[in-house]
């Protein structure tokens, strides 16, 4: 699909590994993250920038252009490559398409090779025509995908040269950076300085990197095609290549350029979307909750799951994931963020466990028969609700009234976690009214193998319909026993009441009620992208996400939109209706047809984190997260 050479269009490349590639469609780099080969050392974690960019010429008989364009400090764009971009397209994956002033026109394509820590680059001409050059000198760094990279003696410029392969070892502890090519190199070694990330800028953080450049390179591009292939060297190979990938440069890019094509075959843009947060963990598989800062977390997982892999048609991940985590649990908690070797394990989500339940029921409802994975999940799913109801971490326990409360001061437990320093924005302690959505249908689940569960749930449906109503305002209180005072409420108008009616496998709320609840998100909250956090009347209001890390967090639950809300608000919208398939259809154009628009907007092909939650409600936070395309698939199956 064409789409605008502008940099607020970002495309992404996974390696499956939890590495990336990453740009913008102008090809200016705006993020600390963009980088052509980022590589994952510890999959998925341990992530490093290793080849940030390159800059490239053409020369042809009637003069030199440029390819390429960088932002420099204090605002300066240098060379005019973008001058000459006439389309951009982003699928299969990335492709430029440059005319030059005399009329020749160049094409480069940049992919990403499933399971390896490599990328893979190629230019060519249109129209060949003799003379006709290409020089292109690299950006290197060699540093935490979080950090920037500052001009230093220690860097080593000198590749170790074996053909057309080259590996440079930019620092000890950094990953060998292996090239294979067929251009020719000279050795130019320089620093490049103050290049400026307008996005990291607009954030308040540090903006401004240095970047190593080895050399040249330089292909005869009248001749051939110009190929480049970087890859990370995992460790114990100093080849930089396995067996399978002999041959020349260019055989080597043909035959992964081939395999990509026939693996890149899927039944939407939300699947293939999909595809880039499901990633390798050890010998199994986990989910990258968003590109490209976060890695696996907990609430994230099982949230996206559903429609990332059962909506998705992938069972045998959904199976994995599962599975992994099922060891995890400890005192009734799974931690909200996995740990990797050596780390304690988080724990502080009251809702990651409820979400985990959920999922292993619509697992169970979906795949096959086996027998001994239904009794390791079930037996997952009785610990976490042995261990909330006996009582556990931060005050989360069941009552007496079979609700679930929760919270102590200085702890982020809900979705709504935002933190600044002791700061908790958004506390929510007491009987928050998602979890307690959540808490329900964890015991109807487990109530289908155990009867220990049915006279809990009993109890905390009737205490549900008894205590969250709010008469005055149509809807459901956000909070009931703020702070564990008895009879204390948290009134603001929020999303979180949607998983009362839709988005669960059970609704917990029916009747005049649900539709009562939907009609007020509608008209309070709902928005193209999805749900408002807070309605725009209410004290704490917050229009629009940005400025420094202390000024976005305070918006981060404060009126900001959530587009993975938009799936239980729809499923709640469809049920109260009846759930026929004139309502499905109305749905589908009325909700999602204007959400898919956004696969063409900010993360191309894939949907935001978030958005301002005023008019244009332009895109913010991780412009690819998989909660959003989970739900965003998940609606798309609902509604057929």
């Amino acid at each position: 699909m064409l789409q605008r050479a502008d940099e607020r269009l970002e495309w992404l490349e996974a390696d499956g590994l939890g590495g990336f590639a990453s740009g913008t469609a102008s090809g200016i780099r705006t993020r600390r993250y963009h980088a052509l080969l980022l590589a994952a050392t510890t999959p998925p974690t341990g992530r490093m920038v290793l080849v940030s960019g390159f800059d490239a010429w053409v020369q042809t008989p009637t003069g030199q252009y440029a390819l390429s364009a960088q932002r420099y400090a204090p605002n300066m764009i240098y060379p005019d490559g973008a001058s000459r971009l006439e389309q951009f397209d982003a699928e299969p994956w990335p492709r430029w398409r440059y005319r030059l002033a005399d009329g020749s026109v160049v094409e480069q394509e940049l992919f990403v090779p499933h399971g390896r820590a490599a990328v893979a680059l190629s230019w060519r001409l249109v129209a060949p025509s003799p003379g006709v050059t290409l020089r292109l000198r690299p950006f290197f760094a060699g540093r935490d995908y979080h950090a920037l990279h500052h001009e230093n003696g220690a860097f080593q410029f000198t590749p170790e040269r074996a053909g057309e392969r080259l590996i440079w070892r930019p620092y000890p502890g950094v990953p060998p950076i292996a090239s294979r090519t067929n251009a020719s190199y000279a050795h130019e070694p320089t620093w490049y300085r103050r290049f400026l990330y307008s996005e990291e800028q607009a954030r308040g953080l540090d903006a401004l990197e240095d970047l190593a450049s080895p050399g040249v390179l330089t292909w005869d591009l009248s001749a051939a095609e110009a190929v480049w292939v970087l890859q990370a060297i995992r460790d114990g190979d100093d080849s930089g290549t396995g067996p399978e990938e002999d041959g020349g440069a260019v055989t080597l890019v043909e035959r992964w350029r081939q395999a990509e094509r026939g693996r890149r075959v899927f039944a939407s843009r939300l699947h293939r979307a999909a595809d880039a947060y499901l990633v390798r963990r050890g010998d199994g598989q986990t989910i990258i909750a968003g590109y490209p800062w976060f890695t696996d977390w907990g609430r994230d997982t099982f949230i996206a799951l559903r429609g990332l892999c059962l909506a998705g048609d992938r069972l045998d991940a959904a199976r994995d994931i599962l599975l992994a985590w099922a060891a995890a649990v400890s005192q009734g908690m799974l931690p909200n963020r996995f740990p990797d070797h050596g780390e304690a394990p988080e724990f502080n989500a009251v809702d990651a466990s409820l979400w985990y339940a959920v999922a292993v029921h619509e697992y169970l409802a979906t795949a096959p028969d086996d027998a001994a994975v239904a009794a390791r999940l079930r037996g997952a799913v009785d610990a976490i609700l042995a261990g909330y109801a006996a009582g556990t971490r931060f005050g989360i326990r069941a009552d007496a009234d079979g609700l679930l409360a929760a919270g102590e001061p200085g702890v982020q437990l809900t979705w709504m976690d935002a933190k600044v320093g002791d700061w908790v924005v958004t506390p929510r302690i007491g009987k928050p009214v998602e979890v307690q959505a959540l808490w329900l249908n964890a015991l109807a689940a487990a109530g289908q193998w155990s009867a220990q569960w049915t006279g809990l749930l009993a109890r905390g449906r009737a205490a549900f319909a008894a205590r969250f109503w709010n008469e005055a305002r149509g809807c459901l209180y956000d909070v009931v026993d703020v702070d564990h005072r008895g009879g204390a409420v948290d009134a603001a108008l929020r999303p979180n009441q949607i998983l009362a009616v839709g988005g669960l496998p059970i609704a917990v709320l029916d009747g005049a009620r649900a539709r009562q609840v939907v009609d007020t998100v509608e008209r309070t909250l709902l928005t193209p992208l999805g749900l408002r956090s807070l309605a725009a009347d209410e004290p704490g209001y917050t229009p629009h996400y940005g400025g420094d890390g202390r000024t976005r967090d305070a918006a981060y639950h404060q009126g900001t939109v959530w587009p993975w809300l938009l799936g239980p608000f729809v499923d709640a919208w469809v049920r109260v209706r009846g759930g026929g398939a004139d309502v499905r259809h109305e749905a589908r154009s009325r909700f999602l047809v204007p959400l898919l628009a956004h696969l063409d907007d900010a993360g191309l092909g894939h949907i935001s984190e978030i958005a301002d939650g005023d008019p244009p409600h332009t895109p913010r936070g991780c412009p690819f997260q998989a909660w959003s395309v989970g739900e965003a698939l998940r609606l798309d199956r609902l509604l057929r």
